[in-house]
């Protein structure tokens, strides 16, 4: 494994996109990168499914992954997801992270295309030959209507020096445990949903990518070292105190109910969204209130 990835580990939360009257809002990014830095975030995940990223254009995705790394300034690594449905847009968002210095890439499986697994391996390779930033597969068949097999797994690990991992948002468990006998403990896998936060932890994940990191980041990070520490009992406190808000991230298509509870505790002065996406709706701002006060978070 490259050194380069040996700080790639913890809770690196996907980082929503502030936008205010239909444009990126930069100075609101960089807030956002300083406040998970302050509560303890052990890294950074630049433009992934909670960024809204297929309503930015490439530009403003790049221009996201530079503002990021320059302003966690080695503080944390960053992560770069540079994945689109086309590769011709994947090379480009890959280049410029590559480039700009990041830290780790998370390119998704190719969504709508349904490409069958020969491709992907190509896919993949096309994406990453020509560098040696380590990189991981965004396994989210959800979205993306194509799932990763473990052969497409073990193929990628036997002929990429670079490949070290994947992010992993599917309710498997089981896919979780085969990939680690097959390829070692070494191999990197991030809990992409929140349900299975502690469960993935404890039977060999390194961390979390779950978007309710931008809600609460040290309990994310401290629920790793907890499992770090060996202290499950612990670990398994922490994902059960953030059962409900681990439930209300879903409630509505993310990062709807996110960006809400996120301008309700001040963190983002609004909760604005591109289309097709849309803000909360006045009957979810209310059940989501309710959630906030049962977990001690408003007063």
């Amino acid at each position: 494994m490259p050194n380069a990835a040996d700080r790639i580990r913890g809770s690196i939360p996907p980082l929503v996109t502030p936008f205010r009257n239909g444009a990126v809002d930069y100075d609101a990014y960089a807030k956002l990168v300083e406040f998970q830095i302050d509560n303890g975030t052990h890294g950074i995940l630049v433009n992934g499914t909670t960024a809204e990223p297929s309503t930015l254009t490439l530009d403003e995705r790049n221009q996201l992954v530079t503002l990021a790394i320059e302003t966690a300034n080695g503080r944390v690594p960053v992560v770069a997801a540079t994945g689109s449905q086309s590769l011709a847009e994947s090379e480009v968002l890959t280049r410029h992270a590559v480039d700009a210095g990041a830290d780790a890439l998370l390119i998704v499986t190719p969504y709508y295309i349904r490409p069958p697994q020969r491709g992907i391996v190509n896919y993949y390779k096309a994406l990453t030959d020509g560098h040696d930033t380590p990189w991981m597969i965004y396994h989210i068949p959800g979205r993306a209507a194509v799932s990763v097999t473990l052969d497409t797994v073990k193929a990628l690990h036997d002929t990429s020096d670079s490949f070290i991992g994947m992010k992993h948002a599917v309710n498997d468990l089981g896919f979780v445990s085969e990939c680690l006998d097959a390829i070692g403990p070494d191999y990197k896998v991030f809990v992409g949903l929140e349900e299975l936060s502690f469960p993935m932890l404890a039977v060999g994940a390194v961390g979390l990518m779950n978007a309710v990191g931008n809600l609460r980041p040290q309990i994310l990070s401290d629920m790793c070292q907890a499992v770090w520490d060996n202290d499950l009992a612990k670990g398994q406190a922490l994902h059960h105190k953030l059962f409900e808000i681990n439930q209300a991230v879903f409630y509505d298509t993310n990062p709807i109910p996110m960006k809400y509870m996120m301008k309700r505790l001040g963190i983002l002065d609004t909760n604005e969204h591109r289309l097709p996406m849309a803000p909360a709706t006045p009957e979810l701002e209310k059940r989501l209130d309710g959630v906030l006060q049962r977990a001690g978070l408003l007063d």
